[in-house]
């Protein structure tokens, strides 16, 4: 499961600790800030995107070999990128290549609104991985006509006809993934996943036939794998060498097998061995051993995230979108967090959910702040801030999992410049007071309970199937939900406190519980045009949680509604009772997971986390109107450059930063590409 940032640029967390008595440390953290304000994070910025960069402190402490290990690990995972634009939808690497075609042959006058608009358009196509956007999953709409691009195109010899040009203008194809209640959610999503005429029942029912050997292990079936009708028959077409993607899956595995040679540790290689024989078969119960070998090799500088993991682009929550994410450790700040997962069982005991809904042994719960190094696939250009894998029940259970912040991703969020967005939404200075003085590390830590924690409680009733197979399209947004629960209930605890985690537990706790409600019903909607509803699962996660505990807290008028010079504000007038409504939707959430309570989970995020008030809506963009700063945010990577003898062997890798956003992505289009058109 990955955390995505609440509003990206908006008050995101810092990796920060209060340390008065680390006196010897006064000098290491001036020079460190002279280094953060000397770095410009800031790229561009166009339409709602802003781009940014990121740097990958420590690099130079790293020895050779583990440079050549993040190295070839970061060449791994962009050889597998343009799979993920495959998987976003059908037609998208054949509109890219030709986009960028035109866009690098044209000579004609580019000082046009029209030439303007096209290269906008370019640019949100390559931050989205394909022509749907990368959170809203609306397709993009051009600013220019079919008649300019047909124009540019002839002028460039820019081949692009039929229904691949026809789709920028139509409106075919209209949402990536579709979560509407009551429809064909699989033949009304755009989404690479399944083949044309596959429905949600032929999904269901092909999956029902499916059996694991093992009924306590469950195999993730349909994971790496399209699901296509051939002379109306079923078929799944595996992501595999040699299968679908293979050319590109093959080079991911040139540089696993190298990244493998220089391994920092025995259970480190041995998990990259069962990564490359799952890409060389496919089969999934090498991905489970795998993840099992990964999940316990918790020792070394390096680690890495590679693989169809996340099923949020699937409608039905089977299939998983490709990713990578290459971590540094940063030893200092992950031992100050261990504390958590020290804790976990003392949680997990002490949380509001019912006694056979517990796990009686929470294990293998690892917790560390990284520094990212490269991203590629659905982590990039947009990026999570906290991920803990793998997503496999049974594995979470038996193995544990890994719970990871990625710090200096947060960092720059930090210190790309912020906005005057707080003070327009705050309700008072008191308010704004606890934002400004907890606000980040109360998102930190929000971050690192719901990973750490949120994501490892809870157990399924014996003889419930995978949530997936349960909860449907609701999977991905209940899980989220009842993750971003369990750091609500907790946040406003004094054991934070005794634990050496806040100073004041109250107070970061009240700044916590305002963030989440400012966020969860007014501000996150600047990223919804007027009258959309909310499809994105995190997003839904946090208007359900939001809606419903400002409704059940009315008798108690624990949230008031206030309405002041015509603008909207929340105010918390009672935190202790709102932390008592968190528990007690906590309780429900793990209910409806445990149960696999379809119609439950239906009705709490069609109720409460699709529709929108369009009142509310229409005043906060209004009010939003006045920030320049877009509301998403992602980045280009870092490059790493090897420096090689005669003999071709790598003798040192330096660290270079891309200037421009079309230039990272035009070299990746070339250095990067193999995988034909159509697939």
């Amino acid at each position: 499961m990955k955390l995505k940032s609440i509003l990206n640029v908006l008050f995101i967390s810092v990796i920060l600790w209060s340390c008065a008595n680390d006196k010897q440390k006064t000098s290491e953290v001036a020079t460190a800030k002279e280094e953060t304000e000397a770095f410009d994070y800031n790229v561009e910025q166009f339409a709602d995107i802003k781009v940014l960069r990121y740097q990958i402190p420590g690099w130079e402490n790293l020895t050779l070999k583990e440079q050549k290990l993040v190295y070839y690990l970061t060449q791994a995972g962009l050889s597998g990128r343009d799979i993920m634009w495959d998987q976003n939808y059908r037609h998208n690497l054949t509109i890219r290549k030709a986009l960028e075609h035109v866009y690098t042959n044209y000579s004609g006058d580019k000082s046009t609104e029209a030439w303007n608009a096209f290269v906008v358009y370019l640019k949100r196509v390559w931050f989205s991985n394909g022509i749907h956007h990368h959170y809203s999953n609306d397709k993009i709409k051009p600013d220019f006509n079919s008649d300019y691009l047909k124009e540019i195109s002839e002028a460039t010899n820019t081949v692009l006809e039929g229904e691949a040009f026809e789709v920028i203008f139509n409106d075919a194809d209209s949402k990536k993934v579709n979560q509407a209640k009551g429809i064909d959610n699989v033949g009304l999503s755009a989404v690479n996943f399944y083949g044309e005429g596959v429905t949600n029942d032929d999904v269901i029912g092909f999956y029902k036939t499916k059996k694991s050997p093992n009924a306590e292990r469950p195999i993730a079936f349909g994971l790496n794998s399209q699901l296509i009708k051939e002379d109306g028959q079923l078929k799944e077409r595996i992501y595999k060498s040699g299968g679908l993607y293979g050319s590109a899956i093959d080079e991911v595995i040139k540089w696993l097998e190298l990244a493998q040679e220089v391994a920092e540790n025995e259970a480190q290689g041995k998990a990259l061995g069962l990564l490359i024989e799952y890409y060389r078969t496919g089969d999934l119960q090498t991905w489970d051993d795998y993840n099992v070998a990964w999940t316990g090799a918790t020792e070394g500088n390096i680690d890495y995230i590679n693989g169809f993991i996340e099923v949020y682009n699937d409608p039905l929550g089977y299939r998983g979108s490709y990713e990578s994410i290459i971590e540094i450790n940063d030893f200092d700040m992950s031992q100050k967090m261990k504390v958590l997962s020290d804790n976990a069982q003392w949680f997990e005991d002490n949380s509001t959910l019912m006694d056979a809904h517990k796990k009686k042994n929470v294990v293998g719960v690892t917790y560390k702040v990284v520094s990212v190094a490269g991203e590629a696939g659905d982590a990039s250009p947009s990026t999570p801030i906290g991920v803990n894998l793998p997503n496999a029940n049974w594995i979470r259970a038996a193995v544990g999992s890994k719970s990871v912040s990625l710090g200096n991703i947060t960092n720059a969020y930090n210190n790309a410049g912020g906005s005057g967005r707080l003070q327009e939404f705050v309700h008072d200075d008191e308010e704004l007071e606890l934002e400004e003085k907890y606000g980040q590390l109360a998102d930190k830590l929000h971050t690192a309970l719901h990973e750490v924690v949120g994501h490892a409680s809870g157990q399924l009733n014996p003889g419930v199937g995978e949530t997936k197979e349960t909860l449907k399209n609701y999977a991905s947004t209940l899980e989220e939900g009842r993750a971003d629960l369990v750091a609500l209930y907790y946040q406003y605890d004094v054991k934070l406190q005794e634990l050496g985690l806040v100073e004041d537990w109250e107070a970061a706790g009240r700044a916590s519980y305002d963030g989440y409600i400012r966020n969860g019903l007014m501000m996150q909607l600047v990223r919804l045009n007027l009258g959309d509803d909310v499809e994105e699962a995190h997003m839904r996660n946090r208007q359900w949680i939001s809606a419903w505990v400002f409704e059940k807290g009315q008798p108690d008028n624990v949230i008031e509604k206030v309405t002041r010079n015509g603008k909207t504000y929340y105010n918390i007038n009672d935190y202790a009772k709102l932390r008592e409504l968190f528990g007690e939707l906590l309780r429900e959430t793990q209910r409806i997971k445990s149960e696999g309570d379809y119609a439950a989970v239906e009705a709490l995020v069609e109720g409460y986390g699709v529709k929108v008030d369009q009142s509310i809506h229409a005043e906060v963009l209004e009010r939003n109107k006045q920030f320049n700063s877009a509301p998403y945010s992602g980045f280009v990577n870092p490059v790493l450059v090897p420096e090689k003898n005669d003999a071709g062997e790598i003798i040192a890798i330096t660290v270079e930063q891309p200037e421009t956003f079309e230039g990272q992505m035009l070299d990746y289009s070339k250095n990067y590409n193999f995988l034909p058109e159509v697939n």
